[in-house]
């Protein structure tokens, strides 16, 4: 058996806001405490999430699971997440 080498091991982690219109990224994690992660966590956007963004200009928009919701600045710029293609 021929080892093989991981592809793709290390990835770039960015914030939600360094995204364009069209690209999607999987959440990562939150950086700001227990209230920040439970007003996401009621919007449906946890660790494992993957979004699509949709707007940047003004409030953040992304859509997941079929819902698109609208983020503030702030908000999106302490969620950390990486690319998906």
């Amino acid at each position: 058996m021929i080892p093989t080498e991981p592809q793709n091991v290390y990835q770039t982690i960015m914030i939600l806001n360094e995204l364009h219109p069209g690209e999607r990224g999987r959440v990562t994690g939150v950086d700001g405490g227990p209230c920040l992660q439970q007003k996401l966590a009621l919007r449906g956007i946890s660790e494992g999430c993957t979004l699509t963004m949709v707007s940047s200009c003004g409030p953040v928009a992304v859509e997941f699971r079929g819902n698109t919701v609208a983020l503030g600045r702030c908000m999106a710029r302490n969620i950390k997440i990486v690319k998906v293609e």
